[in-house]
């Protein structure tokens, strides 16, 4: 099982806004962490990531912002997709996308390709449709409702056929393991191992940066709480090694959790800006999205930019030129 292979299974949730992501995250963790009300706009504006021991199986949840809808400007959409690129890091197991069953979009069915642009050609393999609002099926199946809709069988045919359905209401004791089950499968058909390309690489390098300086900058503060163990637990060296051991681990995620949030990849000393090559690529490659997938083109090709170190000098609050 997946979870003797790897410490914790990272789990990406993509989809437009209002398909009921932060709620799935929700179900899937078994409490309510993310951000996840009810209202008429999208109530996730940045990217959360949260982790819970669900049936045995570590899980991280990253929950993204509607970053394939086209109210954000592209110096948003930039910093949104590096920073799910780094709380995914050094890479997800798993790509769900959010579909609402009673709301279909144009836009939505070009989603592989845009997943695809901002995340690589092979984060297909390890994507899967996930449907809330189950309860509407009522007496129906959901083979039978998607046979209704070709846009709908070829997305989820661009999946590899993975599907999933959740009622976010009337919440099934067997829905959460048997998608988890679902997942460990779509791994171990892609050879065992979690999604990673160079941006993934390059995010994980910053981390690591990261948690060397925060690790340094925490050093003396864990000193003081080792002496401190010591004082208390003379004579008792079993329980002495035990509360050590958490207090490192206590101070490896901390550092781990905040790297994650805050690093050069992210928000880089000198601001990344793609290149008239890297830009007009990016467009072109967008260019089956329509204006959308032309915008997201253009973010994506600056941060292949960023993996091809080029840069330039800051130029404002602006990730991208165009």
């Amino acid at each position: 099982m997946l979870q003797n292979l790897f410490s914790v299974i990272r789990i990406v949730l993509i989809g437009k806004t209002g398909n009921g992501k932060s709620a799935s995250g929700n179900t899937l963790l078994g409490r309510e962490t993310l951000t996840s009300i009810l209202s008429p706009s999208s109530v996730t504006s940045a990217c959360e990531k949260a982790t819970a021991e669900v049936h045995g199986r570590k899980i991280a949840v990253i929950d993204t912002p509607g970053i394939f809808d086209t109210k954000y400007k592209e110096s948003e959409v930039l910093i949104k997709i590096k920073t799910c690129i780094s709380l995914a890091s050094p890479g997800p197991h798993a790509f769900l996308i959010v579909i609402k069953l009673d709301r279909f979009t144009e836009e939505e069915q070009r989603t592989v390709q845009l997943l695809q642009q901002v995340f690589g050609d092979k984060a297909a393999a390890y994507s899967m449709v996930l449907f809330t609002n189950g309860d509407r099926l009522r007496n129906m199946t959901i083979e039978e409702f998607t046979r209704q809709s070709s846009p709908l069988t070829k997305l989820i045919h661009d999946c590899g056929d993975r599907y999933h359905v959740f009622n976010n209401i009337h919440k099934s004791g067997r829905q959460v393991p048997q998608l988890l089950e679902k997942i460990e499968k779509m791994v171990s058909n892609n050879g065992g191992s979690y999604y990673t390309n160079e941006m993934f690489q390059e995010a994980e390098r910053a981390i690591q940066e990261e948690i060397e300086k925060i690790r340094k900058a925490d050093e003396e503060e864990q000193k003081r709480e080792e002496e401190k163990l010591r004082a208390k637990l003379i004579g008792k060296e079993k329980e002495l090694d035990s509360q050590l051991k958490k207090l490192e681990e206590k101070y490896r995620m901390q550092a781990r959790e905040k790297a994650e949030k805050k690093n050069k990849f992210i928000f880089p000393g000198v601001v990344f800006v793609a290149t008239q090559v890297g830009v007009a690529a990016g467009v072109a490659a967008g260019a089956v999205g329509g204006p959308l997938g032309m915008g997201i083109g253009a973010v994506v090709g600056g941060i292949v930019g960023v993996t091809l170190g080029l840069v330039a000098p800051a130029i404002r609050n602006h990730c991208v030129t165009q």
